[in-house]
Formats: structure tokens, sequence, C-alpha cells
């Protein structure tokens, strides 16, 4: 019975999701495979803001290259997003579209040897993860002040509707706080007609 196998034994990640079997690839430099994948992913992925939502399909379409020191892979990964209008608070969806080119190096290569940890990705038997390149990416590609639109007029200071729906003519009279007393005043008088008599 080989010794990996049987009911305590460490499983073996499964070709699924984010995680990509290289093991069809081998280790002969200039060796590829390219693959397509569909995936849901369970948890959001970004900002507080923004970000791919938790439940969507995201869309994997790699090339994985053997080189000397590792595996290559490049391509694109495409997902929708969701997010909040930092300016007029509205919900909006859109898409990302990330390129990726990243190197995952073997165990026993001289990247592997002369890097840290956090300086490079690495293989773990002869298996990619590339969760946490895809969510370095999504963090760094998104805004910290995500817009609805480019030119999100925002909302309006004085009620705060949404400018986009109220239009350019919405307006507010805006009284100088300097002659606000004077207003006060103005409105709480009686009419201002008089004789000739009240001024003397």
């Amino acid at each position: 019975m080989p010794a990996d196998s049987g009911s305590g034994s460490r499983r073996r990640p499964s070709d699924a999701g984010f995680v990509l079997d290289t093991r069809s690839l081998g280790r002969k430099p200039g060796s590829m495979k390219t693959l397509q994948r569909s995936m849901t992913v369970p948890d959001q992925i970004g900002l507080d803001l923004i970000g791919v939502p938790a439940g969507a399909e995201v869309n994997l379409d790699l090339t994985l290259q053997s080189v000397s020191e590792g595996v290559l892979v490049t391509g694109s990964v495409t997902a929708p997003i969701a997010g909040e209008c930092s300016r007029c608070l509205e919900s909006f969806t859109d898409e990302i579209v990330l390129q990726v080119t990243e190197l995952f190096a073997y165990p026993d290569s001289v990247t592997e040897q002369t890097t840290e940890e956090d300086e490079i990705y690495r293989l773990v038997d002869d298996m990619i993860d590339l969760e946490p390149v895809v969510t370095d990416m999504v963090g760094l590609e998104l805004p910290l002040q995500p817009l609805c639109e480019p030119d999100c007029p925002g909302l309006c200071a004085e009620c705060g509707v949404r400018m986009a729906i109220a239009g350019s003519d919405h307006r507010h009279e805006i009284l100088d706080p300097r002659w606000a007393g004077l207003a006060k005043f103005t409105a709480e008088s009686p009419g201002t007609g008089g004789t000739a008599a009240d001024l003397n």
C-alpha cells in the first residue's frame, strides 16, 4: 500500500476552482497547456464598497507553461463586480478583467531557495493555488472610492436627493447667514406700507 494512502493520509487538493493541477504539464521547459474554467466564488473578493460578490461566476482563461524555475501562468480572469457609489450611494454592477502573469516556483528551484516566503508564489504538491493571486489583483485593481459613473454628480448637499434624478435645474434658495436676522425681522413685521405721519 502506498505511503500516502489510507484514512489518515493527507488529501491532495482537487483540481477545481482556483486550484490548478500541473502534473500533466511535466517539468520540461517549454511544455504548455491551456485551461478554460468557470467557477463560483463562495465569498466576496475585494473591498468593503466594491468587489466580486459571493456566488458570482468567475471565468479563467489561462496558459500554463513549464519553465526552468517553475510554472508560468498567463491569461485573464473575468468576473462581475458589485459596489456602492461613493458619491450618490447607489448600488451598481460592472465587470473586471484581470491580466495574469505570475511565476509559481518549484519547491527545489533556485528561485524558491533564494526568495522569502512572501516574495513569490510556490507550487505545493504540483498544485497551483491561484486564489491569493486573484485576491491581491482584485484589491489593487478596484478603486477605493468607486463611482457608478465617472461623472456621477452625487447628492444635493441641501436635501440629499440624487442629482442625476433631480436634474441640472435643481436649486435651493440659500440665504447669506449675515442677512438671516434681517429676513426674520421682515417676515415678522406688519406690512411695509406707512404714512408720512408715521415718519415724524
